[in-house]
């Protein structure tokens, strides 16, 4: 899985943490449904944004979720997934921009990518998911030739750009691609007065996503010889992350131009998520919740960092970007949540243990726990979902699970995930977001 925009789900409280779920889920099966099961390797974190931001301006509609099968990597459980336009158009991005990619690495010579026989072959899949690209796009109005394009001048800007050239310049290709397919969103949502400010967003999103693609790869690319944005334009980090904090910027003012039936996660994702992104590739986060969850122990119970409603006018509507008051929401949120751990199926069931004395289980013997071990194993439960120890009965966070939270509360605030709840509960100041959306 690959992508800037990786959302701790310690993090994102019960109701985000389910709607993102159900968004890449739904990218996956979108994938699998219009280009076969090879198709899912594809699958990213940044792809769903078209899909979130699709339906964050139709808001909720009848056929927007289906029940999904049991999958691996939801612990055999059955899941409510996003599906539809903005399902398939995140899909199509997904397709055309994994080919770019595997196209840069055959031409850099990565890995076993430098074998003549390896190299044409994953070019030969590379054309296929073009291919598939552009006839889901095609079926959505949308025109993947702006995002091939884009890919075809990469190339040879990079072969031109030279100490003291524009890092800018660099980055202008995937700036467009992106701009594009945010852009069409508002096509497919029925709101085309949308369409100039989510291009503006999709154009620093993909600013952001190429200079911080470069601050991470910078030291290895360097050991390796490889080619970086930063190093070949001269670019000090110092003015790389200047202008990721301007593009941070850019797209906050972008989204408050947007109209949105349900802003609430495109907010948190590229809003709140974007920057904890920006200060994970800088070096500049530090994780809120690993002291408790070091120990097996679940965050404390308390409210998820947003609510019901954070921008007021019903449970599902409003902008937050917008001036003018804003009401955080006051709902109960706590309760359980996290994979499939606690009481719920599906992703419900628990980061923590609700709010009474839970009583405390007995341990398994070895022959019990060895037995539900090997059925953690066997399902991926063990790597990709929250699950008991099979002898303790402690909950545990997934093999997999990189936590990526950040310590966002002021001093008189409760640790992220803490008894405060959700992104950093009640009090101190979580962020420098004035939109009212996770801070007293």
């Amino acid at each position: 899985m690959f992508g800037i925009v990786r959302p701790c789900t310690h993090r994102l409280g019960e109701r985000f943490k389910a709607e993102w779920m159900a968004h890449l889920c739904g990218l996956c099966l979108a994938l699998r449904g219009d280009h076969g099961q090879f198709a899912r390797i594809v699958t990213n974190y940044d792809g769903l944004l078209v899909s979130v931001l699709t339906e964050a301006q139709s808001g909720p509609v009848s056929g927007a979720r289906r029940t999904a099968g049991p999958c691996p990597l939801r612990g055999m459980r059955t899941a409510a997934v996003a599906q539809g336009e903005g399902a398939r158009l995140a899909a199509a991005v997904s397709l055309v921009l994994a080919s770019a990619k595997v196209r840069d690495h055959v031409a850099d010579r990565d890995g076993l990518l430098a074998r003549a026989p390896i190299a044409l072959a994953a070019r030969t899949v590379a054309r296929g998911w073009d291919r598939a690209g552009a006839r889901t796009g095609a079926s959505l109005g949308f025109d993947t030739a702006v995002l091939v394009d884009a890919v075809d001048r990469q190339a040879g800007i990079e072969t031109l750009a030279g100490i003291g050239t524009p890092v800018l310049v660099v980055t202008e290709p995937t700036e467009t691609a992106t701009a594009a397919a945010f852009a069409h969103t508002a096509r497919l949502a029925g709101r085309p007065g949308n369409a100039a400010p989510l291009a503006e967003a999709g154009r620093y999103f993909g600013r952001l996503a190429h200079l911080l693609d470069a601050v991470e790869d910078q030291a290895a690319d360097a050991a390796a010889g490889a080619w970086n944005p930063l190093t070949a334009t001269g670019t000090s980090r110092e003015e790389a992350r200047r202008l990721c904090d301007d593009a941070l910027h850019g797209i906050r003012l972008a989204l408050g131009e947007a109209e949105f039936a349900d802003a609430g996660l495109a907010h948190r994702l590229l809003v709140h998520e974007l920057r904890t992104s920006v200060d994970r590739a800088f070096g500049t986060g530090t994780c809120g919740h690993t002291a408790t969850a070091s120990a097996g122990q679940g965050p404390g119970p308390g409210p998820g960092p947003y609510g019901e409603n954070p921008y007021g006018g019903g449970p599902h509507a409003g902008n937050p970007y917008a001036g003018g008051p804003q009401t955080p929401g006051g709902g109960p949120g706590g309760g359980p949540g996290g994979y499939g751990g606690g009481g719920g199926g599906g992703f419900g069931g628990g980061f923590g243990h609700g709010g009474g004395h839970q009583p405390q289980r007995p341990r398994r013997g070895l022959l019990a726990g060895c037995a539900v071990a090997i059925g953690l194993f066997c399902t991926c439960q063990i790597c990709c979902t929250e699950h008991e120890g099979p002898w303790s009965r402690k909950k545990r966070d997934p093999w997999c699970d990189a936590c990526e939270c950040c310590n966002c509360c002021g001093p008189n605030s409760s640790p992220a995930g803490g008894s405060g709840g959700g992104s950093g509960g009640g009090g101190g100041g979580c962020c420098d977001c004035d939109c009212n959306c996770c801070c007293d």
